[in-house]
């Protein structure tokens, strides 16, 4: 257990101008792990990315809790024993937790960049999946959550099947044009899709347009595309 034996001394530097400069070249490489890892609380605008990818696995966790990186970048740059050990991982589990949150939020793309890296936190994501909260209106890049499925399979049960339907683009609200152009978008993928995300749409589609009139040639031109993604997943 550290004693922070550097705090005086970095907090006697905190008034003076250029500090952060002055604490990364005091710090950033001192021989004294302690010293390192105090910086790494310190610093003012958060952990330097060299801080994550420290030589001491506890520097690299405080960086890694303190840093402003994107968590594809952050992930990578951890310390490999902290991924590889539970004890240590556990260290980095509140703020990985809201990596996963934030990126689950997203489009799914970085989500299967760092489940690729670091498989040990799907755990993690399928928690944050199930539990997490929607905070905007950013939806799964289909090719993208067909990654995550496929990583999955073995983990599947109904409520990671809603919280993965929550984050796919939902139709109900498109207007024929918009619902032209996804649907237009999801058949040209068709060979590449997971065949949830196939049934998924085929069912949402299918209710769309049950509930929205249109012109018969227009109702045609849909049910087409609909019957061709449904053909490819065997519904």
């Amino acid at each position: 257990m550290y004693e922070l034996s550097y705090k005086d001394e970095i907090e006697a530097l905190k008034d003076e101008p250029g500090f952060e400069a002055k604490g990364d070249s005091l710090y950033m490489q001192h021989e004294d792990d302690e010293a390192r890892l105090e910086w790494a609380f310190y610093r003012p605008s958060g952990s330097h990315p060299d801080q994550v990818s420290d030589k001491n696995a506890m520097v690299s966790i405080m960086a890694f809790n303190h840093s402003r990186l994107g968590a594809y970048e952050r992930f990578t740059r951890l310390h490999p024993d902290v991924i590889a050990n539970d004890a240590l991982r556990v260290k980095v589990r509140n703020r990985s937790r809201m990596l996963f949150r934030a990126m689950i939020d997203d489009d799914f793309n970085e989500l299967v960049k760092v489940l690729t890296f670091a498989p040990v936190f799907l755990e993690l994501a399928c928690d944050q999946m199930i539990n997490g909260r929607i905070w905007n209106d950013t939806f799964a890049d289909v090719i993208a959550a067909t990654r995550f499925l496929e990583m999955v399979e073995d983990r599947m049960n109904d409520k990671l099947a809603e919280g993965i339907q929550r984050r796919l683009q939902p139709v109900h609200k498109f207007n024929y044009e918009e619902a032209k152009e996804y649907l237009e978008h999801l058949s040209s993928q068709a060979q590449n899709l997971h065949a949830f995300i196939k049934i998924f749409y085929v069912k949402s589609y299918s209710v769309w347009l049950e509930s929205t009139v249109l012109h018969p040639l227009q109702r045609i031109m849909l049910l087409k595309q609909i019957n061709y993604l449904k053909e490819k997943c065997d519904v």
